[in-house]
């Protein structure tokens, strides 16, 4: 009989020997040296007991407490608590910035690098289209943004991600946010542009790149114009969405087609102006913009 009931301890029992312990689930080397185990055939180093099962150890930093898992209820509603704080500061920040274009782009190129030029010659056009420019608020690609967009007259923004490295605040900005966690810094990059200019950049560019493509192809904002500026640096990629994701049908026939790619800033300014002004109906009329409530102390 499946799932039987097993017999009842006998009171007057007494066990000759304690019983043995629990095998280990996750066994060791039993040297120090060089933990590890070898679970799927692999071999990876283990993480020093510390009494905390199913835990990420590491560096005690914010982001690894918040990585490890399941924390007490009080702790992770106050984790909520401090982005919807900085989700609030984002929104009164930039709640009257004006229609935006993103420019994203690598933090590590020089002011005499000819990517530099670019980004400052379309951060210029921009402006003086009437776009307030916004960006990472780094150097870099971001800087020549946003100093374009300032020697224009225009108007600045930079959203600044806090990092142990290479990121730091640009001289060009006339509004400047600072952010603790990416993913509410990349809905404020997004939530206020009308498009969205990619300059060559490493991974943080390409994440950006291809978050704002996803919220497009799925339908959750607008198809708003994404321009590429650098045609040979984009090429490869280009050819693998083409040559494969598109050909295995990963992407649909027409996701290509979201991308619009030149070295021009006047034709990625006219592409803008086609599909971000015109299918938008932006307009430029001084009571089109909201107010601002001195009740909510804004400014």
């Amino acid at each position: 009989m499946l799932w039987a009931m097993p017999p009842p301890l006998d009171p007057t029992h007494v066990a000759s020997e304690p019983p043995a312990p629990l095998p280990d689930a996750r066994p060791r080397d039993t040297n120090p040296a060089s933990p590890t185990f070898n679970d799927l055939g692999g071999t990876c180093p283990l993480p020093p007991a510390t009494g905390k099962p199913w835990a990420k150890h590491g560096e005690e930093t914010e982001e690894a407490v918040f990585l490890e898992g399941p924390r007490p209820r009080l702790i992770e509603t106050l984790m909520a608590l401090r982005v919807f704080v900085e989700f609030i500061k984002g929104f009164r920040s930039l709640h009257f910035a004006g229609p935006c274009v993103t420019v994203f782009g690598s933090a590590r190129f020089a002011d005499d690098h000819p990517y530099y030029k670019l980004a400052r010659s379309m951060g210029a056009r921009l402006a003086r289209m009437g776009f307030t420019v916004i960006t990472g608020g780094g150097p870099g690609i971001m800087e020549a943004a946003n100093r374009g967009a300032k020697e224009t007259g225009g108007r600045s923004i930079g959203c600044n991600i806090i990092l142990p490295f290479e990121q730091k605040p640009n001289p060009y900005v006339d509004r400047f946010i600072d952010f603790r966690y990416f993913f509410v810094r990349k809905v404020m990059l997004v939530k206020y542009s009308y498009a969205f200019v990619i300059m060559p950049g490493g991974f943080g560019t390409l994440d950006e790149l291809f978050e704002s493509l996803t919220l497009i192809q799925t339908g959750k904002i607008k198809s708003f114009p994404v321009v590429l500026m650098g045609t040979d640096f984009w090429a490869p990629m280009l050819t693998f969405i083409r040559e494969r994701l598109a050909r295995d049908h990963t992407i649909g026939p027409g996701d290509v087609d979201l991308l619009y790619v030149t070295d021009s800033v006047e034709d990625a300014a006219a592409y803008i102006e086609q599909h971000a002004v015109g299918t938008f109906n932006l307009t430029r009329r001084a009571g089109s913009r909201p107010h601002r409530r001195w009740w909510l102390l804004e400014r």
